[in-house]
């Protein structure tokens, strides 16, 4: 009642005040940063158990401490509320909600990293899996390095909380309206919705976030350029390497053959068969890698038992075990292998191949030779995008992991053939 009165008597200041009233609800959203490490189950229980009934009451109690103080200098009200011998435990309270939602802020950014390089808009990184019975708790060291420099940097460049929280505001608030359009794909798309119901669950949603967010918007030159600037590196980023993976993958298409192609001509130039097994690993399915045609040609062998392998990645969370391989016998000893892996899950490619069965015998994935493919890449003049992000492609290419530890590959069982691209 009294919000709605506000509103209707004094519209522009109530509208400029929905600025500083949603940093009420900021905070609560860090919960769900953690739902894909521990399920939907425990991050709704401890909603409505614990998270909602506790705001609730305490900003309840802090308007009703207003309320009987009109006009009245408080200061920070949460603090104001208590007596004086709880202020230092309620300042060491404060730390410690301030560490746990920071912990769940960055185990999701985590999260968001490791699925980014799953979808390949990001180079690989190291990731190390910190638990053996939830896959989803992970640590990428290097997010955490620059989570944790960003972070100071943040702390001094701003100087105090309340120049910070318009940052916040506003990357809260124009997440929240990023969620909402989302959500409406998401009802469309992938639940079948009605255009018409998607609308009537979605439109009003996106009102109450635009509201937050023209209010937000407000304070752009006090802080909150700040998450605009992130957001447009990140972007910058990740269609730079989407793009610069395209160019790279049309490039290598050029003149490429199918392995069936590629493997009879290189019998034919003499190549023999040797004893073992060998593992291509190649994006492309169906397709002969260049460390394959590279082996043929200067090495004139062909490995006794030789597997192509692509891993791929799903739109679905986790892949079942059943639908994980999917195998074809392109000629005798030679098989075309797709390893099927969710956007959460961590590929290990021995352990897949390990079940594999050829012919009726069991694969022997650990005692095979692993050939991997590893582009040098280089800018043109007349490349496929601007200069700057070709050098910019070459550097991020530069920097990824190995390919060996993202996909759980024995060091000693990899060799390694480079290539150069030209974009």
């Amino acid at each position: 009642h009294y919000a709605l009165a506000f509103f209707v008597d004094q519209p522009l200041h109530a509208f400029i005040s929905l600025g500083s009233i949603f940093l009420v609800v900021t905070g609560g959203e860090a919960l769900y940063a953690d739902m894909g490490h521990f399920g939907r189950r425990p991050i709704v229980w401890a909603w409505y158990a614990v998270v909602f009934p506790a705001l609730l009451l305490t900003y309840f109690g802090q308007a009703a401490f207003l309320a009987t103080r009109p006009g009245e200098e408080v200061g920070n009200v949460f603090f104001r509320m208590a007596p004086e011998w709880a202020v230092i435990p309620l300042a060491v309270l404060a730390t410690f909600a301030t560490i746990i939602a920071s912990q769940a802020l960055i185990t999701g950014v985590f999260s968001l990293t490791a699925q980014a390089v799953q979808l390949d808009y990001l180079p690989r990184v190291a990731i190390r899996h910190t638990s053996s019975s939830h896959r989803g708790q992970i640590y990428v060291p290097a997010v955490n390095w620059l989570l944790m420099i960003g972070c100071m940097g943040l702390v001094v460049g701003f100087g105090s909380s309340t120049n910070l929280a318009a940052a916040y505001g506003l990357a809260v608030t124009g997440t929240m309206a990023i969620t909402t359009l989302l959500l409406y794909r998401v009802m469309v798309d992938r639940w079948q919705w009605s255009q018409a119901t998607a609308l009537a669950v979605s439109v009003p949603l996106l009102l109450v976030d635009l509201a937050f967010l023209g209010a937000n918007l407000l304070k752009l030159l006090d802080g909150g350029w700040f998450p605009l600037v992130i957001g447009l590196v990140l972007v910058t980023l990740m269609t730079t390497w989407r793009r610069g993976r395209a160019l790279v993958a049309a490039v290598l298409r050029r003149g490429r053959r199918s392995v069936a192609d590629a493997v009879e001509a290189g019998l034919a130039d003499g190549a023999i068969r040797v004893p073992g097994a060998a593992v291509f690993m190649f994006k492309d399915a169906g397709s002969a890698p260049p460390a394959l045609e590279a082996n043929l040609r200067h090495n004139h062998a062909l490995h006794r038992t030789t597997l192509v392998v692509s891993v791929l990645t799903t739109d679905s969370p986790r892949v079942l075990p059943e639908h994980r391989l999917e195998v074809s016998e392109v000629m005798r000893g030679v098989y075309g292998v797709i390893v099927r892996y969710g956007y959460m899950e961590k590929p290990d490619v021995v352990e897949a191949l390990a079940q594999l069965r050829l012919d009726g015998e069991p694969f022997d994935a650990s005692s095979a030779t692993y050939f991997l493919g590893r582009e040098a890449v280089s800018s043109l003049k007349e490349g496929g995008m601007a200069r700057w992000r070709e050098r910019l492609f070459a550097q991020m290419n530069r920097s990824a992991a190995s390919a060996a530890r993202f996909y759980q590959v024995p060091g000693d069982r990899v060799l390694e053939v480079g290539s150069q691209v030209d974009i």
